[in-house]
């Protein structure tokens, strides 16, 4: 009955720091002569025995919410408090002489809270805790236990027999604690031509140690080079009994020893607090800080810098009711798409669904994960959504001097060598609950975005006062020498490649300028070779794992396992890699 220490670390890495203490807990109002006995409970509206909520106001005894698959309670926990207000309750069942591993949950604030004076308040119940023996599962537990059903084994591809893959470029990360953000995310970044030509085609070991400052352990070129040779050389891409001394691995074990990036991690964090911790962190947040200082340390020679390869341009034009325009520029790593709900593409799946799992749960009957249907929605209409107008209320208008309503669109100046994709699967519900859309992108292998260039300024377009170009606002921006363009286009090539060419060759040269322009005449092709997928309700806590098209195959990269993917989570990612297709 006893739980083991593999079962506390994964329910300490999922909750990760996630519980708060109550804005309700100190305040408490108590009342009522209620006491709790020590067993035998049961719901005061209905029958239910299990999954039953003392409210820590009035001592009332009830069950839970009913979940998706019809387990769990009836909802009267929950009407109860929209019916009074009381606001705390412990889960029954979760109380033991460890107070802080009891299940508290805040109804007004939504979420499981911390409660500093859970002793004082069980006790004016009379219930003395120290007695209590743990019979049911806490919220983050059962939270635990559903999502390792369907997507994580899933996204993990767990119970296929995965081939182990060994040898250079099939290294895996050797888990540090919730550090699979960062391992997905590298796996991902040497696996671009521009981060492994950087960081181990062109510089040894001994190169990056010897023009290193004082310190090596903390420059960031020296750890990265590292990293690198020990990802793609194969020396540490070994199975993991080897090391030990033991027998071979089953074919389905496709643990190896990897790499503990300690010196990485610690240089990469020391510039950002929250990576420096052992909680789970966002991998986009991770990636985008990631590139940044990539780019700072190379700063001196800006032509070596591989973070350029996934930089483009982005432009909004902003239509004022005066017919007056502004175009606003800027530069960025990723491109973050809505999710439009309304363009699923299986709208009568769903309806039946919805409808089969309303019987089922009126008879008391379960929904198999076999036939649950999620919506689905295709990756071309995300894209779309990001081109749309939008509306912009109370636009001031320099033309109008009056607040008006505009339209907004977007619109990308240049094609990275790698377009990241970023799917905005959390977002906000009333009262600032965060959610996570329960959703499948279908996502093609390759994809067009020629549809999405900026066309810029037009003719017969009149700018709105004080957007006029070179203002401040776009004096950050990188500009293409004139010469350098106008000899291009003499040649026959499109100005806005041109200046796409020079900005990319840092205005190097025309020869320089025009070799960029042949091998990037395919713009704009991408194909998709990486996946950073998430399993769990919050990018804070659950895991990562990655999956990247290597020498024609998908290969998962699941921290320190590696192996042939079967069959890849396309429709599940997080964050989407797509490289340019060159002739």
């Amino acid at each position: 009955m006893a739980e083991g220490a593999e079962r506390k670390e994964q329910v300490a890495a999922w909750t990760a720091d996630k519980k708060q203490i109550s804005a309700y807990a100190m305040d408490l109002r108590q009342i009522g002569s209620v006491v709790v006995p020590p067993s035998g409970w049961k719901c005061t509206k209905c029958d239910k025995t299990e999954n039953l909520w003392l409210n820590l106001t009035d001592g009332m005894i009830l069950c839970g919410r009913r979940n998706w698959d019809g387990t769990g309670g009836n909802n009267h926990a929950i009407e109860h408090y929209k019916e009074t207000g009381y606001p705390l309750a412990v889960k029954l069942g979760t109380i033991t002489a460890d107070l802080e591993a009891a299940d508290v949950f805040s109804y007004p604030e939504d979420d499981s809270v911390v409660d500093p004076l859970l002793a004082q308040h069980l006790a004016y119940f009379g219930i003395d805790f120290s007695s209590l023996q743990k019979t049911e599962m806490t919220t983050a537990e059962r939270e635990l236990d559903q999502n390792t059903n369907f997507d994580w084994n899933r996204i993990q591809e767990s119970g296929q027999e995965v081939e182990p893959i060994y040898g250079p470029g099939y290294t895996g990360l050797v888990n540090l604690g919730n550090s699979c953000y960062m391992a997905a995310t590298m796996q991902v970044m040497f696996s671009t031509h521009s981060f492994c030509r950087q960081y181990y085609m062109n510089q040894s070991l001994k190169m990056a140690f010897e023009t290193a400052p004082a310190d090596p352990t903390v420059d960031l070129n020296m750890q990265l080079t590292k990293l690198g040779h020990g990802l793609l050389s194969g020396k540490y891409s070994v199975p993991a009994s080897e090391k030990d001394g033991t027998t071979a691995p089953a074919i389905t074990d496709a643990k190896q020893e990897g790499i503990p990036p300690r010196m990485f991690k610690a240089v990469i964090a020391a510039s950002h607090p929250e990576f420096s911790t052992m909680r789970q962190q966002d991998a986009l947040e991770f990636f985008l800080h990631f590139l940044d200082q990539v780019e700072r340390s190379n700063a001196v020679k800006p032509e070596l810098d591989p973070s350029r390869s996934f930089k483009f341009g982005v432009e909004e034009r902003i239509l004022c009711s005066s017919g007056k325009v502004a175009y606003n520029k800027r530069l960025d790593y990723i491109l973050s798409l809505n999710i439009p709900l309304h363009e699923v593409t299986n709208k009568e799946e769903l309806e039946a669904f919805h409808k089969i799992k309303a019987e089922k749960i009126s008879e008391g009957k379960d929904v198999s994960s076999d036939e649950i249907v999620r919506p689905r929605v295709p990756l071309e209409a995300c894209l779309a959504s990001f081109a749309a107008p939008e509306e912009i209320p109370e636009f001031y208008s320099t033309a109008l001097k009056a607040k008006t309503t505009a339209i907004k669109t977007a619109g990308l100046t240049s094609f990275p060598d790698y377009l990241v994709l970023h799917m905005r699967k959390f977002v906000m519900e009333a009262g600032w609950v965060p959610k996570k859309l329960d959703v499948y992108i279908d996502v093609p292998d390759i994809i067009d975005i020629s549809h999405m260039r900026s066309k810029g300024l037009q003719p017969g377009e009149e700018l709105l006062p004080e957007s006029a170009p070179g203002s401040e606002a776009e004096s950050s921006q990188p500009v293409a020498n004139e010469e350098i363009v106008a000899q291009l286009v003499s040649m026959g090539f499109n100005q806005l490649h041109c200046q796409k060419a020079a900005i990319n060759t840092l205005n190097t040269g025309v020869e320089e300028a025009m070799n960029w322009l042949l091998s990037h005449m395919d713009d704009p092709g991408y194909r998709l070779f990486g996946i950073v997928s998430h399993i769990g309700t919050s990018t804070q806590c659950g895991h990562y794992v990655a999956h990247i098209l290597k020498d024609g195959r998908w290969v998962i990269f699941n921290d320190n396992k590696v192996g042939a993917s079967i069959n890849p989570p396309k429709d599940m990612g997080y964050l989407y890699f797509f490289e340019r297709i060159t002739s």
